[in-house]
């Protein structure tokens, strides 16, 4: 099992394409202004020890040593001992929605990212309980076997997005079965529940009818309608434009209520809308915690090993290198033409 620590620190890589653009435009502007000077081929005559190349050769060493450095920060671990461990709590399947739908910005910043941040205030206040993922649009599709791990379950839950799902829809019962079997085939003590979050628009398959298979057996469904019933329409990303009908017509997405608050009914759960506030997430886990809790048991891993030694020694190595090459040409290095310079 490979994880790192604190990986919100690899958001610090945007930087290196920066760096790198930064120096391309640096570098062109520098060779544009000594064209300006005059003929190349005499101002390359007059700086003989000029070296074109190794500028280049250290720019790289210090943005490989910089890659390295980021990725050392953000602690990577290995997972050396796996064992069988006990906790008291419930199974839970989050089915979220990932349809084009969930792009509406009727609520901010838009009904998918409000999901997902909902989700992962949910998980960071889960200690004992399982968790498992399934994103659905026209098909659902397991993201996340259910597990105790939330670090790997918020990194699921990161990278989720419309793109996950081909084929359009909302295919809620497709979703409650593909959950249902995610639990697994073996009788558990512990209470058992689904939170489906959709917009409820355009629904596909019998969705009452899987969800009354899986309260026979015992598992509750909570559903989270997210949107408003007056809709928004669909913007299509990197546009700055709105999906549109065949005639042309702006698409308006609505939040479907009586479809989502008939599947909660058929689940022996409850329906909460949610908004631009907190009262969704506390009404859901208001109604988990009255779930019975059993023993639970998981493999998971117990030590990690930290592994950033070896990127922040190549990137020391990386750094005496840059150190010991000077950006000028040496007689001693130039004999063995290591960087190509003598080509004519």
């Amino acid at each position: 099992m490979f994880r790192f620590a604190n990986i919100e620190l690899l958001w610090l890589l945007l930087i290196i394409p920066a760096l790198v653009i930064a120096y391309v435009v640096a570098t062109r502007r520098k060779k544009a202004q000594l064209k300006e000077l005059g003929d190349e081929r005499l101002i390359v005559q007059l700086m003989p020890d000029a070296s074109h190349t190794r500028p280049r050769w250290k720019f790289a060493l210090l943005i490989t040593a910089l890659t390295l450095l980021i990725i050392a920060a953000a602690r990577p671990q290995a997972g050396q001992k796996a064992e069988t461990v006990k906790r008291q709590g419930i199974e839970v399947m989050i089915a979220l929605d990932v349809s084009n739908s969930m792009l509406a910005e009727d609520i901010a910043p838009n009904r998918l990212e409000k999901a997902k941040q909902m989700l992962s205030k949910m998980i960071d206040n889960m200690v004992d309980d399982k968790v498992g993922i399934v994103v659905f649009a026209g098909e659902a599709y397991t993201q996340l076997p259910i597990t105790c791990d939330y670090v790997s379950a918020k990194m699921f839950l990161q990278n989720i997005n419309p793109d996950l799902v081909q084929i359009q829809g909302t295919a809620i019962g497709a979703a409650i079965r593909t959950c249902v079997r995610s639990f697994g085939g073996e009788q558990s003590e512990a209470g058992r529940a689904i939170i489906l979050i959709t917009d409820a628009e355009n629904h596909e398959d019998d969705a009452v009818a899987a969800t009354k298979e899986a309260a026979e057996k015992g598992i509750q469904v909570f559903v989270v309608g997210v949107g408003k019933p007056d809709g928004a329409p669909i913007p299509i990303p990197g546009t700055g434009t709105f999906r549109k009908d065949r005639q042309g017509q702006v698409v308006v997405s609505r939040l479907n209520e009586q479809i989502a608050k008939d599947v909660a009914i058929a689940g022996n759960g409850v329906y909460v809308r949610c908004d631009n506030t907190n009262t969704a997430m506390r009404a859901l886990e208001k109604e988990l915690n009255k779930i019975a809790t059993a023993e639970i048991e998981t493999q998971m891993f117990t030590e990690y090993q930290e592994q950033y030694q070896s990127f922040v020694l190549a990137a020391l190595l990386l750094l005496l290198i840059d150190f010991f090459l000077m950006s000028r040409k040496n007689k001693t290095l130039d004999k063995l033409d290591i960087f190509n310079e003598n080509k004519k």
